[in-house]
Parts: C-alpha cells; sequence; structure tokens
C-alpha cells in the first residue's frame, strides 16, 4: 500500500521522503516514480523500524533532509500468527517496535516541523477495533495505535494540525506472505494461520490508497476501510461479542449490504 500512497503524493506534485528496510525494492519503486512524473522529488532512506537505535538515526536523516513535514503517514506494519502461549516475547516485541514504537517515535521526533494545515497518518487495523483469537501481539499493536493518536488528535486540535487513524479491513498487501508464524505451531497450524490470514487481504491496495489520501483532503480522524471493517466496527459496538460470533455476524450483515447495494 506504501507504493500506492508515494505514487498518489507524487501525481499531487508531492516531495517525498521514502522509507524501507528493503534497498533493492524501495528503488526501483522510487525509479519508477521518477520516470512516471519527471521532476519529481523522491529521495530514499533504508531503515529496520523493529531497531530503536534505527529508528532514531532515521528520524535525523529525515530532519536533515526537509526544514517542513507537511504529511507524516505511518504506514509500515507486520504481522504474527499464534495463540498467546504459541509465540515467543521476542517476536511480541518485533511487532510492538514496528507497528506501535516506531511510528510513536518517528511523531516525536518529525512534529516539531509539522505546523498548522499539516497531518499525520497512522495505520492501525480492523483488529485495533476487535480481538481475534491467534492476533494477541498484531492486535495490541494496533489497539496502542489507536488509543495514541485519538489522544494525540486532542492535543493537536488546537495547533491546527489534523490526525487520521486507519483501519483497513484486509487489503491485498504482502502483510501474510511476510507475517511471523509463532514457533510451536505445527505445519498445519502454519498454513491454516496463513490461509485465514489470506482471506482477509481482499480490498485493492491502489483504491485504499486513494480513500487515505481523500481522508488526509478533508482532515478525516478517523477512516474505515471496506465493510470488513465496518461491520465488526458497528456489531462491536453495539452488541459487545467473542469475535467468532461477532465474524459470523459481520459476515451476514455484510451479504445483506451487498444485495440491498446491487
Amino acid at each position: 500500500m506504501g507504493e500506492h500512497l508515494a505514487r498518489g503524493l507524487a501525481e499531487r506534485g508531492s516531495s517525498l521522503l521514502l522509507v524501507d528496510r528493503d534497498a533493492a525494492r524501495l528503488e526501483v519503486v522510487a525509479s519508477s516514480i521518477r520516470s512516471t512524473y519527471p521532476g519529481s522529488n523522491v529521495r530514499t532512506f533504508v531503515a529496520d523500524l523493529s531497531e530503536r537505535d534505527a529508528v532514531e538515526r532515521l528520524a535525523a536523516d529525515l530532519l536533515a533532509a526537509t526544514d517542513v513535514v507537511d504529511l507524516l503517514i505511518n504506514n509500515a506494519g507486520v504481522a504474527l500468527a499464534g495463540r498467546f502461549d504459541q509465540i515467543s516475547m521476542d517476536d511480541f516485541d518485533w511487532v510492538m517496535a514496528i507497528n506501535f514504537h516506531a511510528p510513536v517515535l518517528l511523531t516525536h521526533h518529525l512534529l516539531p516541523r509539522i505546523g498548522p494545515g499539516g497531518h499525520i497518518v497512522n495505520v492501525s487495523s480492523l483488529f485495533g477495533l476487535v480481538g481475534p483469537k491467534g492476533q494477541t501481539a498484531y492486535s495490541s499493536s494496533k489497539f496502542a495505535i489507536r488509543g495514541f493518536t485519538e489522544a494525540l488528535r486532542n492535543e493537536l486540535l488546537p495547533r491546527g494540525i489534523g490526525i487520521t487513524s486507519v483501519h483497513p479491513g484486509g487489503i491485498r498487501t504482502n502483510i501474510a506472505l511476510n507475517a511471523r508464524i509463532g514457533g510451536n505451531l505445527s505445519t498445519l497450524d502454519v498454513k491454516k494461520a496463513k490461509d485465514d490470514f489470506n482471506k482477509l487481504l481482499t480490498f485493492p491496495a491502489d483504491k485504499a490508497a486513494e480513500l487515505m489520501l481523500e481522508a488526509v483532503k478533508t482532515r478525516r480522524p478517523r477512516l474505515l476501510i471496506g465493510l470488513s471493517a465496518k461491520v465488526p466496527d458497528v456489531v462491536a459496538r453495539v452488541a459487545p461479542m467473542s469475535f467468532g460470533t461477532l465474524e459470523r455476524q459481520a459476515t451476514k450483515l455484510a451479504r445483506l449490504a451487498g444485495k440491498i447495494r446491487r
């Protein structure tokens, strides 16, 4: 999804500071954007967001690269499948470092460069709204970034800085492919975990990126992407229940909504 966001911003004339762990892939994306949008200003930075020292260095490099930050999008994310008793605390910390601590740290360093009219986007998840079994680490990180975003919004409002919490229901990205699996899972459990996660990834990433950029333009405080996020959010607030029951009810409502639209 990050690539689609970068392309959308380049099309709008934005100067880009792009960050990724994969240097080769990052350069391919940057070169493609420069080719598609001649004259675009695209700079790249390679960093492993799971390491605090690397995030600190990245923040320093970003501050050296620009005097003003108009838009900060914290989009990087990783997943970890497995029951809490099946995963290691090292893997749990890895998820929290990338999904929560890195965005918080980058925001803390870059916030002084964001003036009135500026905007921050933090990507949470459907699992920052509801907590399914097998996703203790991922849900913890996504609930945390949601809470951070909502609290920070109240602090930034008087300064004229917007902030959006994004809750994708299941975007078609490589997050499942790159997910870690709890070390005590059998081969069959690993396959099932990946298959179950992949089933959620149905919403096109390019459309999700456009919705996010539109949310920035309209300064929406919260964006839920797809029925798989919108329906569980409503059901969970109206009638709290276990995620399994919630999932079944949400599926029924989503099917009904589809029939009504047709």
